[in-house]
């Protein structure tokens, strides 16, 4: 399969959207170690999450069932796993194909997190568990991402009428 990438010179535009496409999947990434850093800690839950949202911390769930308390890290340890990965997968396309212009590498660039943020974010509201602390770094990394994908857009839409 053929694909035509844009040329370097004169994509400054490219270059910064892309980096800020980039930097938002490595803080995704981010987000995920610590995710994966508090199941094995006293906090347990989740950043943000405290006693407002959740009446039970680490010790109360693991007396009350401790096959509930496995399943509920286990369940941490995977979704940190998928954010993570999600991460990675942004950033690579971002800084490997966004930067190049090559149009797949964007638009999976974008589908990725929409994805994973279409399917995971409404979960939160109806039960309370969208606090600033748990969200707010996902709606900043997102916001960045955003900026970046309408800064690359420019140019690459440039490119493709040439």
């Amino acid at each position: 399969m053929a694909h035509r990438a844009l040329t370097r010179a004169g994509s400054g535009a490219l270059e910064f959207g892309a980096s800020l496409m980039a930097l938002a999947g490595l803080a995704f990434i981010g987000y995920a170690v610590i995710f994966f850093i508090r199941n094995f800690t006293a906090g347990f839950l989740e950043l943000g999450i405290g006693p407002a949202e959740v009446d039970v911390g680490r010790a109360k769930i693991r007396a009350f069932s401790p096959d509930l308390y496995e399943y509920i890290s286990h369940l941490h340890l995977a979704v940190s796993g998928f954010m993570a990965s999600t991460g990675l997968a942004t950033a690579a396309l971002a800084w490997f194909g966004v930067r190049h212009g090559l149009w797949w590498a964007y638009v999976t660039a974008v589908a990725v997190p929409v994805l994973a943020l279409a399917v995971a974010l409404p979960a939160h509201y109806p039960y309370g568990l969208a606090t600033i602390g748990h969200l707010g770094p996902i709606y900043l990394a997102t916001t960045v991402f955003v900026v970046g994908a309408l800064v690359a857009l420019k140019p690459m839409l440039k490119a493709r009428r040439t």
